[in-house]
Order: C-alpha cells, then sequence, then structure tokens
C-alpha cells in the first residue's frame, strides 16, 4: 500500500521542493496497520502518531556502502521498505561511500535504524538519522558536481558509447536509465518539453519486484524526433543525470513482459 503526506514536515519541507517528486509520505487522511518488515509485530502507521506537530522528514544517512554499490543494492539493503530517493554522495568526482535514503513515511526511519551495522556485501554499513537540509545540500552539491550521480554513472562518458549511441538506428523509441524512482510520466513529459508526447507513450518499468526499476521508455512520433531528443542525453532530472538509448519497439515489448 504506497501512502502519501502532503502537509509540512517539523523542519520545514512542504513536500513540494524536492525535484522529480522525490517525496512519497504519509497521507494525512488515512491510518492503518501494518507489520513491521522482518518481525511479527504490528505498527500503528497513523498520521496522529505526531499529535499537534508535523512529522519530521523520512530521511537516512549511509556511510560505509561498498564503492562499486548500485542503488539496487540499497533497495534490496532495504527490502520490505518504501524507497522514494536514493542519493549517493561524491566528493571531486568520486564516490564517498555514503548516501542518503528518503523512504516512504517518518515512521519507517525507525526500521530503517534497525539494519545499522548489517552487512552489505562484505562492509557493514552504517545509518544515521538526518533532515531535510543535511539532504537539500547533498543534492545540491551532486547537481553542481561535474562528475555526480550514482558510482554506477560516475565514470565520464567515452568517445566509443557516443559513437555508439550516434551510429545507432532510430526507431522512435528511447530508453531512459537513471531515473529516480519516484519519478513519474509527468516528470518525464517535462524532462522532454517541447516534443509531441502523451503519458500513453511513456513506459516505466518494474523490476522482478514489481517496484519502479530506474528505466522507461519513450515513443516519440517518429524517428527524427528520437534522434533529435538525444540532445538530452546525461541532462538532468531532479539531481540524477538520465542516460538516453536509441531502442526499439521490440526491446520496449520486451521489458514490458518482464514487469508484468
Amino acid at each position: 500500500m504506497n501512502m502519501f503526506y502532503r502537509g509540512s514536515y517539523a523542519d520545514g519541507g512542504d513536500g513540494r521542493e524536492m525535484g522529480a517528486k522525490r517525496q512519497r509520505i504519509v497521507d494525512q487522511g488515512s491510518s492503518y496497520y501494518g507489520t513491521s518488515p522482518g518481525s511479527g509485530f504490528m505498527y500503528n502507521t497513523s498520521p496522529y502518531a505526531y499529535v499537534n506537530q508535523p512529522p519530521p522528514f523520512p530521511v537516512v544517512r549511509l556511510r560505509g556502502l561498498p564503492f562499486d554499490c548500485m542503488e539496487t543494492d540499497v533497495v534490496e539493503f532495504f527490502h520490505g521498505l518504501d524507497i522514494v530517493d536514493i542519493l549517493f554522495v561524491h566528493k571531486n568526482g568520486k564516490f564517498t561511500g555514503e548516501g542518503f535514503c528518503v523512504l516512504g513515511y517518518p515512521l519507517q526511519v525507525d526500521f530503517a535504524l534497525q539494519r545499522n551495522r548489517q552487512n552489505m556485501g562484505r562492509r557493514y554499513v552504517e545509518i544515521f538519522r538526518s533532515n531535510r537540509q543535511e539532504y537539500y545540500k547533498a543534492v545540491a552539491n551532486e547537481v553542481f558536481d561535474a562528475r555526480g550521480g550514482s558510482p554506477r554513472r560516475s565514470a565520464p562518458r567515452s568517445k566509443l558509447n557516443d559513437e555508439v549511441k550516434d551510429s545507432a538506428e532510430h526507431t522512435g523509441v528511447l530508453r531512459l536509465r537513471g531515473l529516480p524512482y519516484s519519478a513519474g510520466k509527468d516528470d518525464i513529459l517535462d524532462f522532454f518539453k517541447g516534443f509531441n508526447l502523451s503519458e500513453d507513450s511513456i513506459h516505466l518499468t518494474l523490476n522482478s519486484e514489481g517496484r519502479p526499476s530506474g528505466e522507461a521508455f519513450v515513443e516519440f512520433s517518429n524517428e527524427q524526433d528520437s534522434k533529435a531528443a538525444m540532445s538530452k542525453d546525461r541532462m538532468t532530472l531532479g539531481s540524477r543525470y538520465i542516460e538516453l538509448f536509441p531502442s526499439s519497439h521490440e526491446e520496449l515489448d520486451e521489458a514490458i513482459s518482464r514487469g508484468r
């Protein structure tokens, strides 16, 4: 069950400042009981747990991440929790081993902290409470870092990779990689502003667990438009560098089938 909070947080955020819809937290109009991930006890997810005060911003800071860590590793590490956004921290273009994870709603922070010092691969990961200001500062640093992004996208663009993309045949379909997990079709429409697209021409793909994969396919009106849209390759959506690849309807159909 996905729930959304659209009020204000204790540290001043109002849910509208994040790029690419980075927030998904508890809807004040709903309350329910659920089972804590990895345990058998019941917990109250009602927004009324924060009586007469706004809930804290649901973000944790991670330290000690493997240097080959990918977003999917963090999602697996927090298996059972709702992941809204994952931000890896870089310094001078190099991954520092630190990151931030925005969760679905404030009470999930406590469950995330229970994973403190658990292993990801051969390294144990430390988890700390964080806040909106610390997270936003990290987002701003990544946006202005010329080689920012997640570890898998931190390498500079190679000449060979550019040549392959330039020489690829265009069929009117592009594949997008590196999307924020909370990105929706309207975010992609805005990313390709100026092109004649509709929501039906955008296909967000899911992983084997039914969660967003960070990839999407976009069907353009014709081959010329998809080739022109490649000018958006490596531009940012929120704080993320989005990679674009010429694709095909066959690859699109296969990706959709895998997500069913």
